[in-house]
């Protein structure tokens, strides 16, 4: 009997254990999944009810990849997303279509794909080649994945789209470009000089937080550090640096450009500097015309001046030359004139002669030698009137004891002479 009692107890233990898993499997809550055809739930009574449909279905991106961190503008790459059946009701006929905007180009094959069926919580992942535009701009681009699909609600089908946005970065190749410093022809210790650098921004994407630095020893500067600022794309400048050096020999140094490319990263490009310093120069004179050290310093070339002084020399050769000839032109109208002179008083004389030859006075003929006697020491010639003028002027101007008669008898021989 005791043996009895104690299987009964087991049993209706197992009983309760049993009745207690069955009451806990009916309280949990049971999801209505919607298939196509009249679906049915059955009452104890043999009655119908009402199908019980889920909600409407949610269709997200729960992941992507693209290959890195971020897409070079004009690389291919592969995007790969996964998207999942959010909702408590199945999906079917299932349309998905990639739009990549206007940064991003199905690089082969289609941006459209079809799924026949997506069962609630379920996901599947998709993958399609691209590519990044050439022109694509720096920074986070969208790309839309659009979901087309149906599902039955309460025995009905319906129809819903979800459009869903995921960004991928694209980065524009760092094309900003600096040339080589150019130093100045001369540096003197004490004296400030300035080194330029041309810049030009090739890149499509802009370049930002330009800095400027000059490092070394040997050397002063007001402004260590330039800040440059941002450089547009296609835009193009220069960095000027000025220093002082403290003392001639050669100076080393180097420049040091910062910025930061269209992706956010920080570079540096350096530049070495050696330059050549020469002692410093000379104190000029206060005292001094600061026009006159311009214009000596910014004289002339050498053989402008030889051409002017050749071109003087002729000037001087060619006067000198006409006031010569304008003086011998004088000098000979002057002799000319003299001539005529003489020629007149020789004439002159001649008729006194003549007179003294017929019977003039003595005393007339004293007087015609003696102006015989001046015209001869005008123009000193020995001719031969001339010196019988002289001396019958001579013979004439000595009267004395002979009396006319030696007057007479010299008279008539110069008119035979003559």
């Amino acid at each position: 009997m005791k043996h009895l009692t104690n299987r009964m107890f087991a049993v209706i233990t197992v009983l309760l254990a049993i009745l207690a898993l069955a009451l806990a499997v009916v309280s949990l809550p049971h999801p209505a999944y919607a298939e196509d055809g009249d679906a049915s739930a059955q009452t104890s009574d043999g009655g119908g009810a009402a199908p019980v449909a889920g909600p409407v279905p949610n269709i997200i991106v729960t992941n992507f990849t693209y290959g890195g961190d971020s897409v070079a503008a004009g690389s291919k790459f592969d995007l790969a997303f996964t998207f999942q059946n959010m909702g408590q009701v199945a999906v079917s006929n299932m349309v998905v279509t990639v739009d990549g905007g206007e940064s991003f180009a199905i690089a082969g094959g289609t941006n459209t794909f079809y799924v026949d069926a997506l069962w609630a919580g379920y996901s599947l992942t998709q993958s399609l080649p691209m590519q990044a535009v050439s022109s694509a701009k720096s920074g986070a681009q969208p790309i839309t994945v659009s979901f087309r699909y149906e599902y039955v609600d309460s025995g009905s089908r319906s129809s819903n789209q979800s459009d869903i946005k995921i960004s991928v970065p694209v980065s524009q190749p760092d094309r900003f470009e600096i040339g080589e410093p150019a130093l100045p022809d001369q540096a003197f210790a004490g004296e400030e000089t300035t080194v330029t650098m041309e810049y030009v921004n090739k890149g499509k994407g802009d370049v930002s937080n330009v800095e400027a630095t000059m490092e070394g020893e040997g050397f002063d500067a007001t402004m260590k550090t330039q800040y440059v600022g941002n450089v547009a794309s296609g835009a193009t400048g220069s960095i000027g640096y000025a220093f002082t050096p403290q003392s001639a020999g050669e100076l080393d140094a180097k420049l040091k450009i910062t910025y930061e490319d269209s992706d956010g990263q920080t570079k540096t490009k350096e530049f070495p500097v050696k330059l050549a310093v020469s002692e410093q120069m000379p104190m000029t004179d206060p005292t001094m015309d600061p026009t006159m050290n311009q214009t000596v310093d910014q004289g002339l070339p050498w053989w402008v001046w030889v051409v002017a002084v050749v071109v003087a020399a002729g000037v001087v050769a060619v006067i000198v030359v006409l006031v010569r000839r304008r003086r011998k032109k004088k000098a000979k109208d002057d002799i000319d004139e003299e001539w005529d002179d003489w020629s007149g008083n020789s004439g002159a004389s001649g008729t006194a002669a003549g007179d003294a030859a017929s019977g003039v006075t003595g005393r007339a003929g004293a007087g015609t030698g003696t102006a015989d006697a001046a015209v001869t020491e005008i123009i000193d010639s020995g001719k031969a009137l001339g010196a019988a003028a002289v001396s019958g002027g001579t013979e004439a101007g000595a009267p004395g004891a002979d009396g006319g008669k030696r007057a007479g008898g010299f008279r008539a021989a110069a008119s035979h002479k003559a």
